[in-house]
């Protein structure tokens, strides 16, 4: 049997040696726990276990014959009774889910834990720190989100991800920035203000897009570093100073 079969009886939960039984059986017809065991190259105590979960998956059956018991493989077509059971099994479950147990972890969950930072660095960090804002924004594309942003960073920052900006206008995400230092290019569903910066004025980036913030900035030159904290309240916090400096300008 191919590698590929295989993969999809394990889907059912049966592991190598319950296929191998059931393939001997299938082979044998209705045979005692010795011959199953010799046909399989398995031992009989191992064979015979194997046997009873078997008949408790309703694969196999078996029947007296005077002090033995004798084994039979029941149709493959049970396979596919036994993998319609599992994906009802698995529905129900995933709705039970999405009703009881999620809402209800939710809420024994603290609201502000180590978990809730997240570290990353490289390009790759940032990438996923951009698209995650376009997820979370994209929720809610009218409300949009905030930035921060000085002047040093602002030229690299969409190196990972080049094609951000026309992402970000086909989902229709508005976009609010205070640019720190001069430049900025100007694009659809962006306002942009400016405040005054010197030359020398450290990389840094902030999105505030709640429920969450993300900050970046360089360890070293071209190297950049990413801190994402979630948490409603410190974001609510951040769109208040983010407001208030905008309503200024």
């Amino acid at each position: 049997m191919t590698t590929v079969k295989l993969d999809s009886l394990r889907q059912l939960d049966l592991d190598e040696r319950q296929v191998r039984v059931y393939r001997a059986l299938l082979d044998l017809g209705p045979a005692s726990i010795r011959d199953v065991a010799a046909k399989a190259g398995i031992n009989r105590g191992t064979t015979y276990e194997t046997l009873k979960q078997l008949a408790t998956k309703g694969i196999v059956s078996y029947f007296p014959k005077g002090r033995r018991r004798v084994f039979q493989a029941e149709d493959p077509e049970r396979l596919l009774s036994l993998g319609e059971s599992k994906q009802q099994a698995l529905s129900q479950a995933m709705e039970q889910l999405r009703r009881e147990v999620i809402p209800a972890l939710k809420q024994r969950q603290a609201d502000f834990s180590p978990g809730n930072v997240r570290f990353y660095e490289g390009d790759d960090g940032v990438e996923l720190v951009l698209r995650d804002i376009l997820d979370e924004a994209g929720k809610d594309p009218e409300r949009g989100y905030s930035v921060i942003s000085t002047k040093v960073l602002r030229a690299q920052l969409y190196r990972p991800f080049p094609n951000f900006t026309r992402q970000r206008i086909q989902r229709g995400i508005r976009v609010r920035v205070l640019s720190i230092g001069e430049g900025g290019e100007e694009a659809e569903l962006a306002e942009r203000k400016w405040l005054p910066a010197g030359d020398n004025t450290d990389a840094s980036y902030i999105a505030i897009y709640p429920p969450k913030v993300a900050m970046i900035t360089q360890a070293r030159k071209d190297y950049p570093v990413v801190v994402v904290m979630d948490s409603a309240a410190i974001a609510s916090t951040q769109q208040i100073l983010f407001d208030t400096v905008w309503s200024l300008l």
